[in-house]
């Protein structure tokens, strides 16, 4: 451990280090670099993985057959990271954080050595990790659970070895619903197991059915509203079977996709904060609170809904790299905060896009909101125009002022990147009367010509203006 160093000039040389080497970390590391250079800052990173900088968004598609190489979703190799003077330091865990004497404890996973490293400045990105229930045989082979390229790895090589074609997915999550396109698309048989009453719980449940309706249509068994209650074992150890209370399903291979949680025990021990949902609590800076020297970032922290005022654990690879940039900055000399989040999200399963933003019925009752919901159906394109789609449209809207709340859509080509115009309005905080005049692209093969995000606005205006009168 070096406790004394000293740049090129004669100065002080500080350390950076890093623990995760995804996302939020290596954009961290990569935007200190950027603007402090190596005669002024190391920069030391661990990943204990077999990959760093890589796109877990992408590992459905991958597994489905969509990416046919797992390279395309690294976006940068551990090689060009050091050739860029980080040195990342893969197969390596850190197993303590030392806050009193600024040092971490690492240990190489294929060699098991161990060593203390110094830091004057600290950056925790240790991640999510799936959901995985204690449950009777839920550790046999064949189970897996999809958050990493080694996860994704591991069940790609677990579909190649095994004869039989029967998956089941557990949850009908964002990972879940994705994991069960992927399978489908690779010839299985699947099976969604999903304690909900509908598919996508990250929807109210009237649009959650239109997703569960376009998945039976896929030959997807759905069902909803049940609880796994344990794994059977076949005389090989492997996964045979999930059984619920009332029912057994025939499995070779099993997908967990009941969502993530915050990867905070190393942050836990160390007696940093962390809030209700398991997350690392930050300033806007990110932060951890009550620290001067230690930032964190990407699915390891909680986040301020700007709808809500509420703290939230959201998962997705958009706000690591933001939280990345901000912290890289603020490391680096700069100055620069990540603000919230308005809980946007997109997925598909096959060509049925799925999209929300803002709070759910659930949410803002929970927030103690009083709210107007209206649905809308409305196309794509103009009706008479080649290649017009369906799409449903959800609006909430807040009782006597109209202030947006939020938007959930459902529908085919052209239906989930509307979202983004509802982003922007709750961003804003506009009310939905300001929203309908909005001057958005109108052309027959792109919109009708009142959009449908503005069609369900009027809607939304209307039902707010007559509850005030």
């Amino acid at each position: 451990m070096s406790m004394s160093r000293t740049s090129g000039s004669g100065g002080a040389l500080e350390r950076l280090v890093v623990i995760g080497g995804d996302a939020a970390g290596m954009s961290a590391a990569s935007q200190a670099r950027r603007l402090r250079g190596p005669d002024e800052l190391e920069i030391v990173a661990f990943e204990r993985g077999h990959f760093a900088s890589y796109s877990a968004c992408g590992i459905p598609y991958w597994v489905g057959g969509d990416v046919p190489d797992r390279d395309r979703l690294v976006a940068r190799t551990p090689e060009e990271h050091r050739e860029r003077d980080i040195d990342l330091r893969m197969r390596t865990e850190v197993t303590e954080i030392d806050v009193a004497g600024a040092r971490v404890r690492s240990r190489e996973l294929d060699t098991g050595t161990e060593a203390w490293t110094s830091y004057d400045k600290l950056v925790i990105a240790t991640g999510a990790r799936p959901v995985r229930p204690e449950l009777p045989g839920i550790d046999a082979p064949g189970v897996h659970g999809v958050q990493t390229l080694d996860d994704g790895q591991a069940l790609l090589d677990t579909l190649e070895r095994t004869e039989g074609r029967r998956a089941v997915v557990v949850g009908a999550g964002y990972i879940g619903v994705e994991m069960a396109e992927a399978l489908i698309n690779r010839g299985y048989e699947v099976t969604v197991v999903n304690r909900g009453k509908e598919p996508m719980s990250t929807l109210d449940p009237d649009m959650g059915r239109l997703v569960h309706t376009a998945m039976e249509g896929l030959g997807i068994t759905m069902v909803d509203d049940a609880e796994v209650t344990k794994v059977l074992t076949g005389d090989d150890g492997r996964v045979r079977a999930v059984v619920t209370d009332d029912a057994e399903y025939p499995a070779d291979v099993v997908v967990l996709g009941i969502g993530v949680r915050p990867e905070t025990a190393l942050a836990r021990a160390a007696g940093l904060p962390v809030g209700d949902h398991g997350g690392l609590l930050t300033d806007l800076a990110m932060r951890v609170r009550g620290q001067e020297n230690i930032w964190a970032g990407g699915d390891c922290v909680e986040v301020l809904d700007l709808v809500s005022g509420s703290e939230r654990h959201i998962a997705l690879g958009t706000h690591a790299n933001k939280h990345g940039q901000v912290i890289g900055t603020n490391v680096g000399g700069g100055y620069a905060t990540f603000p919230g989040v308005v809980g946007t999200a997109v997925s598909k399963v096959c060509d049925l896009e799925i999209a929300r933003t803002g709070l759910r019925e659930k949410d803002a009752h929970r927030a103690g909101l009083r709210f107007e919901a209206v649905t809308v159906e409305s196309t794509s394109r103009a009706g008479y125009y080649p290649g017009a789609e369906a799409m449903t449209v959800k609006m909430l809207a807040e009782r006597r002022t109209g202030r947006l709340l939020g938007v959930q859509i459902v529908g085919r080509e052209g239906a989930a990147k509307r979202v983004d115009v509802a982003a922007v309005a709750l961003t804003a905080g506009m009310t939905v009367e300001r929203m309908t005049t909005l001057d958005l692209g109108y052309a027959p093969p792109f919109s009708p010509v009142w959009d449908p995000v503005l069609v369900a606005a009027r809607k939304a205006m209307a039902k707010v203006r007559a509850g005030a009168s």
